[in-house]
């Protein structure tokens, strides 16, 4: 319960670390900003014109009697809706991350040196369009994992009482462990530690990640929420990411600009 604590602190710590740096925080909220434009264009969309590609797709229920053709396809356009939205909560953070590569590498290397003891942070070597293949790459191959789990969960939605209650809750949480990956990752990447590796390292303290991860789902399920938590979730991200590898973070004082210690 410790780590589910620790978590928690370092998604508040990211967020006041941006609060103190607000250039960095402005920066920031550019990527996600863009990304809202665009999903929620995509999401207008598909509440005007859904139910018509839903008509369009079923042309074998035109021959049904009243009223089973309005009530079959009226369930399909609110399932289409609904897993609409799940896929923006879980792309969310990696279009982001990927729009905003060179603003949240900044941030999160400002961060690193913020808190290191030597003042440096570390650095991946590779420009800046091979950063961006890798964080492609890597980002496709989340969202298979979590497309999965998503069509798994919202299946098991439909068992009674255990679909109501458990399975948000689990849903809550894998989300929370998947956002937790992408974040993580800008700093990570940087330290060239491989998608498996990353997933194995995260999977050794899953209750920090859920302590992080999981209110961060749950508070991106607002839109303009999640745009304004990104620069300091990149920022708490990072400081979880050195406890993970156990690197050293010394304490300094909130005057001097600075973060909890790594293992809070």
């Amino acid at each position: 319960m410790r780590d589910l604590g620790a978590g928690f602190k370092y998604l508040m710590e990211g967020q006041r670390w941006v609060a103190r740096h607000g250039k960095q925080f402005g920066f920031g909220l550019l990527p996600g900003l863009i990304t809202l434009v665009l999903y929620a264009a995509a999401l207008v969309a598909l509440a005007l014109w859904g139910e018509d590609f839903v008509t369009w797709a079923t042309p074998f229920a035109d021959d049904w009697s009243s009223p089973w053709p309005g009530l079959f396809r009226g369930f399909l356009t609110a399932v289409l809706f609904a897993l609409a939205l799940l896929l923006s909560v879980i792309t969310f953070t990696a279009v982001t991350l990927l729009i905003g590569q060179p603003f949240y590498e900044n941030l999160s290397e400002k961060v690193d040196r913020d808190v290191s003891p030597d003042g440096t942070a570390p650095e991946s070597g590779l420009p800046l369009w091979r950063e961006l293949w890798i964080s492609a790459r890597d980002s496709l191959r989340i969202l298979v994992r979590a497309l999965l789990w998503g069509v798994l969960l919202f299946g098991l939605g439909f068992i009674p009482v255990v679909g109501q209650t458990v399975v948000p809750v689990i849903g809550f949480l894998v989300t929370g462990f998947f956002l937790t990956q992408e974040l993580t990752s800008v700093a990570l990447q940087r330290r060239r530690v491989e998608l498996r590796d990353r997933l194995a390292l995260l999977r050794t303290r899953k209750t920090l990640v859920w302590g992080f991860g999981t209110p961060l789902a749950v508070s991106f399920l607002i839109p303009f929420v999640a745009v304004f938590l990104m620069p300091g979730a990149v920022a708490g991200a990072t400081l979880m990411a050195r406890d993970l590898l156990a690197e050293e973070t010394p304490p300094v004082s909130p005057s001097e600009g600075s973060v909890s210690p790594s293992g809070v």
